[in-house]
């Protein structure tokens, strides 16, 4: 008799993307091998980046939101998400200050911040990136000084050229931490 063994919804999910990348021909290699980088893609107003993929837990469509009143521009109310209540955060009105113009590509990238989660509001999603070691050492530093404290490098993947935005410097960013106006 075989044991079921109970999986999360990551779990399942990592374990199907596995499988279609092994009957991907020659993929399988690429994906493993050691010194690749991968992260999700993303636009931010008029930039391009890439952040870790095990930064992000989850991408969303734009649910409803409640505005909170005495809070920053940036921060535009909060998401009811399966119950739990989470900050959306406009990205690119905190980095530069222009505000994300909702479209059917606008979508949220939850990160974990402290004990919850926080939402960012992007201008949409690329997808998977792959960054690997030639194109690491390809890489120029940041020269955006509203990006330097989050972006150390930047690359080019697919004919982009992707800043490698930190979501972990982000959240612990101490003007980020204070959405109090």
């Amino acid at each position: 008799m075989n044991a079921v063994v109970a999986q999360t919804p990551f779990e399942i999910l990592a374990r199907y993307e596995r499988l279609s990348l092994a009957h991907a021909s020659g993929t399988q290699e690429r994906f493993e091998a050691p010194g690749l980088w991968r992260g999700i893609g993303y636009r931010a107003g008029s930039h391009l980046f890439v952040s870790g993929i095990e930064e992000i837990n989850e991408l969303l469509a734009v649910p409803t939101l409640t505005p909170v009143p005495g809070t920053k521009q940036w921060l535009l109310g909060v998401a009811n998400v399966r119950g739990n209540l989470m900050p959306v955060i406009d990205l690119a009105r905190f980095l530069f200050s222009e505000r994300t113009q909702h479209s059917e590509r606008t979508r949220l990238l939850v990160v974990r911040q402290g004990n919850g989660n926080v939402a960012l509001m992007v201008d949409e999603v690329f997808g998977q990136r792959t960054v690997d070691a030639e194109q690491r050492r390809g890489a120029e530093p940041e020269a955006d000084p509203r990006l330097t404290r989050f972006v150390d490098d930047r690359v080019d993947v697919d004919g982009q050229r992707l800043a490698m935005f930190s979501m972990g410097k982000l959240v612990r960013a101490p003007d980020f931490r204070q959405a109090t106006a």
